[in-house]
């Protein structure tokens, strides 16, 4: 058993690091520090995407028209198979991500 304290505490050496915190079940529980943008990707199965702190502009397609959310601490952005995606954080941010093992 593990208790996360001060999860802003966590620091990466890149855009994007990320602490592996557990896998369940083939998925894997990460906490990613990054103050830049991702890529535009579409994972191979579900993702959880839970900001825990800062910002982040989380742009996805719908039905091929590109909209855009604002993510504050505590927001959830849930992305099903086949769901293009990127995360441009507003400013530093720490982010839980759930999704299967090996997924871009």
């Amino acid at each position: 058993m593990r208790i996360m304290q001060d999860i802003n505490k966590f620091t990466a050496d890149r855009a994007w690091g990320a602490l592996d915190l557990m896998e369940i079940d083939g998925a894997t529980v990460r906490l990613h520090l990054t103050d830049k943008p991702y890529h535009w990707h579409v994972n191979d199965g579900a993702e959880v995407f839970v900001v825990l702190s800062g910002e982040v502009d989380m742009f996805y397609k719908d039905k091929g028209t590109e909209k855009s959310v604002r993510l504050k601490p505590t927001d959830i952005f849930l992305a099903d198979v086949g769901d293009e995606h990127v995360a441009h954080p507003v400013s530093e941010g720490r982010i839980l991500v759930i999704e299967r093992k090996g997924s871009a």
